[in-house]
C-alpha cells in the first residue's frame, strides 16, 4: 500500500481524462490498484448479455419443439474434451470466444427440452418457468430474510400455502430445498427432534439407539418413510394402511412424494396419494411432472408450531436480528440447513399464474393419457413386454429381438436379453434420435423404463418410440 492512500497520483493514459477533469479527481491508489469509478466496461457486458440471450432463443428455445433436431450430438469423453475449450487462462478471452464457447455448449449438451427425451424423470420446456429462470439469474437473490428477498419470500409463503391445500391440510408448514433427498433429509430430522426435542443439546450420544422401523432389539422407532411415486417402476404405497400403523404407534409418517406428488392436482389421479392428508411431511418435486425447471422441491410440514425453525434454526445473529422495523417473522430462512437460498418456487408460482390449476392438471392427465397409449401398444407389438402393468407415468417394458422370441425363457434367455437394453441405448444414444433409460431392478434383467412428462409429446411420438427400438435392435 502506497504511504498515504489518500495522495494523488498522475492520472493512466487509458483513462477518460474529461471524466477526470468533470470529477476534479485525480485516481487514488490502494496496494497499487486504482479505485476510482467502476472498472467494469458495463457497455461491453450488456452487448454480451443481448448475444447470448438471442443465441440461446435460437440455438435451445425455438429448436424446443422440433423432432427433427437431435436429442443428443454424442461424443465420448475424450473426443468432447478435445473438441471443447476447457482451460482457464491467465487472461480473459473475447466476447466473440465466449459466444462460440456458448455455441459448444448448446451443440454439445443433451436437449432435455426435446419432445423425444424420455431419460429422467424430468423432460420439456415450461416457456413461463423459463423465465422466471433467467430473472432468478439476473437478479441473483437470496431467500432468508424479507429485507433481501421480499418478493421471493412471499411467492414462496403463497405456493407452499396452495400446495398445502391440495395434500389437505388446514395449515402447515414448508420449505423449497434443493432436492427430493434433502427434503427426506429434513423430515428425518424433524421426526427425530419432535421425538427427541433435546437433541441440539444433548447430541447424539445422549439418546437411544433410533431406528426408522420398529424392531426387537430395543431401539426407539421414530419415523416410517412411504413412497408415492418410486422412481423406476412409478409404484405408489398405500397410505391409509400405513398411516394406521403410525397413529397406533405414534411414528412420524413421512411420504415422498417427490415424483408422485403432482397428481394431487389431478382430480382422476389424486387417488393414488389417497390418505396423503394423514402424513406428517410430504416431499413434493414440481419440478419432474410439473415442468418447473430443476430444481423446484419442497417439503411440506403438517406441524404449525415452528418445528421447523426449532430444529434447524442456528440464530446467526448477523441475520436474524429480532429487533427490525418489519415483522421477522417473514425472515424464513432460519428453518433452512442451508444460508443462501435460491427462490426455487417463483418458477413454479410463474407456471402456476400462467396455466392456472385447471392448465396444470391438464399436464398430468395428458401425460398418464399417453401413457397409457404406449401401454396398448406395447401389448399389440411383436416382440415387446411389459415388465407390469404401470400406475403412473413410469412405463417399463423389454424388447425381445427376433433371435430370442423362440428361445425359452430359462437362463441363457435372460443372460442374453440383459445385454440388449445397454446395446440399444448405445445405438439411439449415437444416432441422437431419442434418449431412454434402461435398468435392471430387484431380479429383473435390463429393462426400459419410459417416462412421459412434457406436453410436447405426442402420439406420433410414442409410435415413433417404439418403431426406433425395434429398427435398433432387431439385428441383435
Amino acid at each position: 500500500m502506497s504511504s498515504d492512500p489518500d495522495r494523488e497520483c498522475p492520472v493512466d493514459g487509458g483513462i477518460d481524462q474529461q471524466e477526470m477533469v468533470s470529477s476534479k479527481k485525480s485516481a487514488v491508489l490502494v496496494d497499487g490498484v486504482i479505485l476510482n469509478g467502476p472498472t467494469t466496461d458495463a457497455k461491453a457486458g450488456e452487448k454480451f448479455v443481448e448475444e447470448a440471450c438471442r443465441l440461446i432463443m435460437e440455438e435451445v428455445v425455438l429448436k424446443a419443439t422440433d423432432v427433427n433436431e437431435k436429442v443428443c450430438e454424442w461424443r465420448s469423453p475424450e473426443q468432447l474434451k478435445q473438441l471443447l475449450d476447457l482451460e482457464m487462462r491467465d487472461t480473459g478471452e473475447p466476447h466473440h470466444r465466449l459466444l462460440e464457447l456458448c455455441q459448444d455448449v448448446i451443440r454439445y449438451s443433451v436437449k432435455t427440452n426435446h419432445p423425444r427425451f424420455f431419460n429422467q424423470l424430468y423432460a420439456g420446456l415450461d416457456y413461463y418457468s423459463l423465465v422466471a429462470r433467467f430473472m432468478i439469474e439476473a437478479l441473483n437473490p437470496s431467500v432468508y430474510t424479507y429485507e433481501v428477498s421480499p418478493v421471493f419470500l412471499l411467492v414462496e409463503e403463497a405456493v407452499l400455502k396452495k400446495m398445502i391445500e391440495f395434500i389437505g391440510w388446514k395449515e402447515g408448514d414448508g420449505i423449497f430445498n434443493p432436492g427430493g433427498s434433502v427434503s427426506n433429509m429434513y423430515a428425518m430430522n424433524l421426526a427425530r427432534y419432535k421425538y427427541c426435542p433435546d437433541i441440539k443439546e444433548k447430541g447424539l450420544s445422549g439418546l437411544p439407539r433410533l431406528i426408522l422401523f420398529t424392531s426387537a432389539e430395543g431401539a426407539a422407532p421414530f419415523l416410517v418413510c412411504a413412497t408415492s411415486g418410486t422412481t423406476v417402476l412409478g409404484a405408489f404405497d398405500p397410505l391409509d394402511e400405513i398411516a394406521d400403523i403410525c397413529e397406533r404407534h405414534g411414528l412420524w409418517l413421512h411420504v415422498d412424494a417427490s415424483w408422485g406428488g403432482s397428481a394431487l392436482l389431478s382430480r382422476k389421479h389424486r387417488k393414488l396419494l389417497h390418505g396423503v392428508h394423514r402424513a406428517d411431511s410430504v416431499a413434493w418435486n414440481p419440478h419432474k411432472m410439473l415442468m418447473a425447471g430443476i430444481q423446484c422441491c419442497a417439503l411440506l410440514v403438517k406441524d404449525k408450531s415452528d418445528l421447523l425453525k426449532k430444529c434447524y434454526s442456528a440464530k446467526a445473529s448477523y441475520l436474524f436480528q429480532q429487533d427490525k422495523f418489519y415483522d421477522v417473522s417473514y425472515d424464513t430462512g432460519d428453518k433452512s440447513i442451508q444460508c443462501s437460498r435460491r427462490p426455487d418456487a417463483f418458477k413454479f408460482w410463474m407456471t402456476w399464474k400462467a396455466l392456472g390449476t385447471s392448465g396444470l392438471e391438464e399436464r398430468v392427465n395428458r401425460a398418464l393419457a399417453l401413457s397409457r397409449y404406449l401401454v396398448e401398444e406395447i401389448k399389440k407389438r411383436e416382440g415387446f413386454k411389459l415388465l407390469l402393468e404401470p400406475e403412473y407415468a413410469n412405463i417399463c417394458f423389454w424388447y425381445i429381438p427376433p433371435s430370442l422370441r423362440e428361445m425359452e425363457e430359462g437362463p441363457e434367455f435372460w443372460a442374453k436379453l440383459n445385454l440388449v437394453a445397454p446395446a440399444i441405448k448405445e445405438r439411439m444414444m449415437k444416432k441422437g434420435s431419442l434418449m431412454l433409460s434402461y435398468q435392471p431392478h430387484r431380479g429383473k434383467v435390463n429393462f426400459f423404463r419410459q417416462v412421459v412428462i412434457s406436453p410436447q409429446v405426442s402420439r406420433e411420438d410414442m409410435d415413433f418410440l417404439l418403431d426406433e427400438i425395434d429398427l435398433l435392435g432387431r439385428d441383435m
